[in-house]
């Protein structure tokens, strides 16, 4: 605006062509904002939250595709809030790490306030939309995942390798959410869902843990031991939520959704998982780590896509 002051005005100020740079400029805000949300992390938040809906929508009934959308709706607006107030409070820590450092805080693109009153307000929709337009059991679980997320889990991180554990609860927690967004209540197959989301959390971050784990240390980050304990750990964290991801992801079997159909699709999956995930934990690589990595992203929407597909005919 300084470049204009003193200058001879033109005919009509208001009908100025945008100039390439403003187009820009506008576009990377939006995409800054955007990023704040994590997006890839959102992808996985709404396939599984869509998932506990579809199977916890009780049988016989008319689906309500209306409440589906503000079930998804509501819960990306939490979800979305958590994380640009996940970014906010690590944002010094973000910019020591390389994979970081180039996010719209550490980067200074866009302000710690503005930041703030963005991821706050995205949470408070979020949580008002789920107890207007859905039920205030899933309005109460999306703020409970929230405070869990950033109160323990985030501060955690620079404390102890056991920070894994505690941040797989709120990570755990959509499929529960879509349950009690169709049926007001929670039940037992509700918890083996979140059980699956659970388990498969601790191979999908170890990979990641592994891949950037002179990043982590860089920036303070205790994610894994700083020992001779290191490999132990890493070992144990990809092995036995492996083995035990078989018995839980068939577990709807004996619940009634799914059957011999199910049970082949799930041993597939688990097994394909578990190879990676034993491959890494043996032979530790940043290769395998990464491919363990994909391996996860792909399994998660894979195992419930197929709960999801085997359960249709109930709806």
């Amino acid at each position: 605006m300084s470049a204009i002051i003193g200058a001879t005005p033109a005919p009509n100020p208001k009908v100025l062509p945008r100039t390439r740079t403003d187009r820009f400029d506008i576009f990377q805000v939006m995409a800054d904002y955007w990023a704040l949300t994590k997006p890839e992390v959102n992808f996985l938040i709404v396939i599984t939250t869509l998932a506990g809906f579809c199977l916890g929508y009780p049988a016989g009934q008319r689906f309500n595709f209306l409440l589906l959308v503000h079930t998804l709706l509501g819960t990306l607006l939490v979800a979305s809030g958590t994380a640009t107030l996940n970014q906010l409070m690590e944002w010094r820590f973000d910019a020591l790490m390389r994979r970081t450092a180039r996010r719209p805080l550490p980067s200074g693109r866009v302000k710690p306030l503005h930041a703030f009153w963005f991821g706050s307000s995205l949470a408070a929709a979020g949580g008002l939309y789920l107890a207007l337009g859905v039920n205030s059991l899933a309005s109460a679980l999306a703020l409970l995942t929230l405070a869990t997320y950033l109160g323990l889990y985030t501060p955690l991180k620079r404390r102890t390798p056991f920070c894994v554990l505690v941040g797989a609860i709120p990570g755990a927690m959509p499929p529960a959410i879509g349950w009690a967004a169709a049926r007001g209540a929670l039940g037992l197959e509700a918890w083996v869902l979140c059980a699956i989301v659970f388990l498969w959390q601790f191979p999908h971050f170890m990979a990641i843990a592994w891949m950037y784990r002179e990043d982590y240390a860089r920036a303070t980050y205790l994610v894994l031991p700083q020992d001779g304990c290191q490999g132990r750990f890493v070992l144990w964290q990809l092995l036995l939520p492996s083995v035990a991801l078989f018995p839980a992801s068939v577990a709807p079997i004996i619940l009634s959704h799914g059957g011999a159909v199910h049970f082949i699709g799930a041993l597939v999956l688990d097994s394909a998982f578990a190879f990676y995930a034993v491959r890494l934990a043996f032979r530790r690589s940043n290769a395998l780590a990464r491919r363990l990595l994909i391996a996860s992203v792909l399994y998660l929407p894979a195992i419930f896509t197929l709960l999801m597909i085997l359960n249709v005919g109930q709806l």
